[in-house]
């Protein structure tokens, strides 16, 4: 299959593999790069353009393999180097695209780096290391609290303590240190030289502190916070678009940006930086007809403003599956939710999920479909205590039980676990266990269903494949009742709307479909020109 053309990465649309949970190969109960290889048959008919893996560098897995010991070589438990160059042409002989996960705001505590620097001198330079406060320096430096939870400082003897906004055994780097951006350069060009097409950054909005790492305070700004988008950030991004720019191919960088203001989002996509980073607002917000509306209408403007493209997400490793958000009352969501368990009607959760789906793959721009989402799977709430492994669990005090329940492994095939996860000459359990009732979730079981979520994403990727992404990059909004948007694309450039329309119904009751020729598809049966309650359809008109 030839590759899709230059600038694939405006409307692609890009899976998201979280390695460990896609499939194993080897059947250790851990998926890795063997088990990813043998199902890109699967994610080629699924219509995907390109895939986003997780990190696969060598790690203690304190955080899931995001905290990095050598960022030029795989994690024995996924497989080799040799084995991700394989990977890596097997995914282009496919038709697809591969972009790698960076982690570049910090690595692990077992990196020889840092092992270097515990023992003192200049190495430490890059790092964060600073005395404490205190008579004895018994105190942190300053009042910054880990993302995880807990001080965001750990001491190591003499009245010195280091940095580490995720856990102890993520220690930050300083990226004021010449050596720590020579060195991202050059780990850049390794993975490129490999044939990969680009990165997604994780914390984009992190590596630079603000000078004297002051006090947060106790009535902190939120757009001012010393420890995240400080003005250096944007010189690193240019920098390494130089270093991208110099290979052929559109090689992409995918930013992570959790901001609090638009202005401050889009200043990371300037022509230069990132090419895109993921739309968070779009992924936390209320499944309701008018913040819907309202998010994909300042998303358009934010992204025209810079000229880069928007993007649009679902779910996440690190957020609650949708289906279950979707079946709650209160379906918005902040990465502070503890709501784990709280009732949720799946059924409903479904129905909207389906919907969202289509609304999702008719947007202007690229889109991001999280492993299982096409399968319909929800948040697994259920996990034992003692085999959750998110270092928040621990760090919270056993208050948050963490993101593990959106990380359990796809379920493929069979009535009962492993559930073709695992090869089954040799399948050992699965690192988080799978719910039985996902036995009519399988990849199988809805392969051969034509109602089935897989088979509503199958043809809405090929339809975006084959007619949306072919449309002009903006959209109108047409009239609608209460509870209902309704926009049309152009056919092509900017200008009156043309013959493409989608309708999303967030009421309760089915509603008249406009005017229009054909249902080219569907999230629900549409009966005499009524779309039913918590559905979408698109129209040709």
């Amino acid at each position: 299959m030839a590759l899709t053309p230059a600038a694939w990465w405006r409307t692609a649309a890009i899976y998201q593999i979280y390695v460990r949970s896609f499939a194993d190969g080897d059947g250790d109960g851990i998926g890795d790069l063997a088990g990813l290889r043998r199902r890109l048959p699967y994610l080629r008919e699924l219509g995907v353009d390109a895939l986003w893996l997780t990190p696969w560098y060598v790690s203690p897995m304190a955080d899931a393999g995001y905290d990095v010991a050598d960022y030029r070589d795989i994690d024995p438990v996924f497989g080799t180097l040799a084995e991700a160059e394989e990977l890596i042409a097997d995914v282009h002989a496919h038709g697809l695209r591969i972009i790698i996960d960076l982690v570049p705001n910090h690595c692990s505590e077992r990196h020889p780096w840092f092992r270097e620097a515990l023992a003192g001198g200049p190495a430490r330079d890059r790092f964060w290391f600073l005395p404490g406060r205190g008579e004895h320096g018994e105190l942190p430096p300053n009042d910054w609290r880990s993302y995880f939870g807990g001080p965001a400082w750990t001491p190591v003897g003499e009245g010195q303590w280091y940095l580490h906004m995720f856990a102890p055994q993520q220690p930050d780097l300083n990226w004021e240190s010449a050596e720590v951006r020579a060195e991202f350069e050059d780990i850049l060009r390794f993975w490129l030289d490999r044939g990969v097409d680009g990165f997604r950054v994780d914390v984009a909005h992190g590596l630079v502190k603000k000078d004297g790492l002051p006090d947060v305070g106790p009535d902190p700004d939120p757009a001012d916070l010393p420890y995240q988008d400080r003005d250096g950030v944007h010189e690193i991004y240019r920098s390494w678009r130089r270093v991208a720019d110099a290979y052929e191919g559109e090689r992409v960088f995918v930013g992570e940006v959790w901001l609090p203001t638009p202005a401050q989002f889009a200043r990371y996509l300037r022509p230069g930086e990132l090419h895109s980073a993921f739309n968070f607002e779009f992924l936390v917000g209320a499944w309701e007809a008018g913040p819907v509306r309202e998010v994909i209408a300042a998303t358009l403007d934010t992204h025209a403003a810079v000229g880069a493209p928007p993007t649009w997400v679902l779910s996440n490793h690190d957020t609650i599956r949708h289906v279950t958000r979707y079946g709650r009352e209160r379906t918005a969501f902040d990465m502070g939710d503890k709501r784990h368990g709280a009732p949720s009607d799946l059924e409903l959760g479904v129905r909207r999920a389906r919907a969202a789906a289509l609304l999702t793959l008719a947007l202007p721009g690229g889109v991001y479909v999280y492993q299982g989402d096409e399968l319909g799977l929800a948040e697994v709430e259920d996990i034992p205590a003692e085999l959750l492994q998110d270092p928040t669990w621990e760090r919270s005090g056993h208050t948050d039980r963490g993101r593990d329940g959106c990380r359990v492994p796809l379920p493929w095939s069979g009535d009962q676990p492993p559930f073709g996860f695992s090869p089954p000459e040799a399948a050992a359990e699965p690192w988080l266990p799978q719910p039985a009732a996902w036995k009519g979730l399988t990849a199988e079981a809805q392969a051969a269903d034509p109602r089935s979520m897989l088979a509503l994403y199958r043809a809405g990727l090929a339809l975006r494949r084959d007619l949306v992404a072919g449309l002009a990059q903006t959209l109108t909004w047409l009239e609608a009742g209460a509870g209902v948007l309704v926009f049309a694309r152009p056919a092509g450039e900017a200008g009156a709307a043309g013959g493409f329309v989608c309708v999303v119904n967030f009421t309760a009751q089915a509603v008249p479909l406009p005017a229009h020729e054909e249902v080219l598809l569907a999230s629900a049966p549409v009966v005499d020109g009524l779309l039913p309650a918590e559905a979408a359809a698109w129209l040709r008109r």
